[in-house]
């Protein structure tokens, strides 16, 4: 009697388990064109942000060349300055590259500092529950009920308190996009908490006399983070959005503590009705393709996280005659497919 071959299953490397890297493996068709051009736009972004000081021809806040001539208001595409000038006299290519860099900062800070408050408030309330659990619930619904902006803009009053310089617009603008999208980070982990401490594991971990910190930050939380990548690639394009409202509206930035989007358009908007349409177009379609690069990479991640969404590659293997006729192959097939 002859036994088969044990079959074994090749290790997978540490880069292919990567997050981003898997689903992109994972992904066919449209769902991997949706994921690559989101990659490549956010790479685009994140890549110009940090090499602003390199790309950017003239400062944020500069108004006159190396020789002391002032750049001029309003000043047409072309020349010295390719994307013309806005009607402070800034150079509206240089203030969009820097603009990458400040809305790359205000996303870094607001989002940790969301999943960073969120994750532990989630986490105690539902691992502990009672008063504790009712009293955050409460409070992250009423947070949850305002309207995103406004309550931005609350925020930013109460916490800029008239600072104009870099950090301190940035530090107000992140914090109150951080109030607005605790709740989220939240109610996310809270549900994950509550289901994953009735599982077997915990409970084991109970009768051997683990402390309570160990199984929340050792067995709880490590299993209710999974989703959180996904939630902070769609959270980040929604405080781009939140941050160029806060500068359209005036909340934001000052222009010469920091180039913003959302405070170019502002000053834009009068420039529209006379024809001047690049001091806004620029500004405008970095908003655009930066939440659109960042939305198409979030999109993708939830329809590959999702098994009813995601589109599986089609088997090209031919069965082989063996396969076909004897039944415990067959088997092993479904049993294959079944856990796939």
């Amino acid at each position: 009697m002859t036994t088969a071959p044990v079959e074994t299953r090749r290790r997978v490397p540490l880069w292919q388990r990567i997050p981003v890297v898997h689903q992109l493996r994972q992904s066919v068709g449209l769902q991997r064109g949706m994921l690559i051009a989101g990659l490549v736009i956010t790479g685009i972004f994140v890549l110009t942000a940090l090499f602003a000081p390199l790309l950017a021809p003239y400062g944020y806040a500069q108004l006159k060349d190396a020789d002391g001539v002032a750049f001029g208001a309003q000043q047409a595409p072309g020349g010295a300055h390719l994307l013309g000038t806005t009607v402070g006299g800034f150079d509206v290519l240089s203030r969009v590259i820097w603009g990458s860099q400040t809305a790359l900062a205000v996303i870094i800070v607001a989002v940790i500092l969301s999943i960073f408050a969120g994750v532990i408030l989630g986490l105690l309330s539902g691992y502990i529950g009672g008063w504790l659990d009712r009293v955050l619930v409460v409070i992250a619904d009423a947070v949850f009920a305002f309207p995103t902006l406004l309550l931005a803009i609350v925020v930013a009053i109460a916490v800029s308190g008239g600072q104009s310089s870099l950090w301190g617009g940035i530090f107000a603008a992140a914090v109150s996009i951080t109030v607005v999208y605790i709740p989220q980070y939240f109610r996310v982990i809270r549900a994950e908490t509550v289901r994953i401490k009735s599982e077997a594991y915990v409970e084991s971990a109970k009768v051997v006399g683990s402390s309570t910190g160990r199984i929340m930050f050792r067995h709880v939380l490590r299993n209710a983070t999974r989703s959180l990548p996904l939630l902070f690639t769609l959270n980040s394009s929604e405080a781009i959005l939140t941050l160029a409202g806060l500068g359209f509206l005036g909340f934001g930035i000052q222009p010469t503590a920091a180039a913003e989007w959302g405070y170019d358009l502002n000053r834009s908007v009068t420039d529209v009705t006379s024809g001047i349409w690049w001091t806004s177009v620029f500004p405008g379609a970095a908003i655009v393709l930066v939440v659109l690069g960042i939305t198409l990479v979030g999109e993708s991640l939830n329809d590959l996280a999702d098994p009813r969404l995601r589109t599986r590659r089609k088997s090209t293997a031919v069965p082989s005659p063996t396969a076909e006729t004897s039944p415990e192959l067959a088997g092993s097939d479904l049993a294959e497919e079944v856990a796939r």
